[in-house]
């Protein structure tokens, strides 16, 4: 016989379905939302002026410049005035540097050109075996200041 002053046994479980419901929900509402966060948003960048590099006073470097409409220009070897196919950029790179590694590798871009083409150089200048790549700017003053 129960008596009303006995006490009930305690019971020991918890029970986790609403915590289910509330995980999928979540799981749900991330799954919707990642995708929407990796798009790039709009940024200033801000200015600032470079330093010159010290210690490339005394190599010659290679220079890869992309004028404003994309075209690539290499100071090895002759007619460096004229546009040089991809090919030829892997090639030289790749012979200057095998002669000597540590030649400093710069990009030298117009301020008009599409970030692509500066990415597709530095690509290039990879391929012919170049790990690091500075690139070349002019000095902070040039720059017209934001109003």
């Amino acid at each position: 016989m129960t008596t009303p002053l006995q006490k009930r046994k305690l019971m020991g479980e918890i029970n986790v379905v609403p915590y289910i419901d509330v995980m999928l929900v979540l799981l749900i509402i991330f799954m919707v939302t990642a995708p929407l966060l990796t798009q790039g948003i709009d940024v200033e960048l801000p200015q600032a002026g470079a330093e010159p590099i010290e210690d490339i006073a005394d190599r010659q470097p290679i220079v890869l410049s992309v004028d404003a409409e994309g075209n690539l220009y290499l100071d090895v070897g002759d007619d460096e005035d004229l546009p040089k196919t991809a090919q030829v950029i892997v090639d030289s790179v790749r012979t200057v540097l095998e002669a000597s590694p540590e030649t400093p590798v710069l990009v030298k871009a117009d301020r008009a050109v599409q970030y692509g083409y500066v990415v597709g150089a530095m690509v290039l200048l990879q391929q012919g075996g170049a790990e690091n790549v500075g690139f070349v700017t002019d000095p902070l003053e040039t720059y017209p200041v934001p109003e």
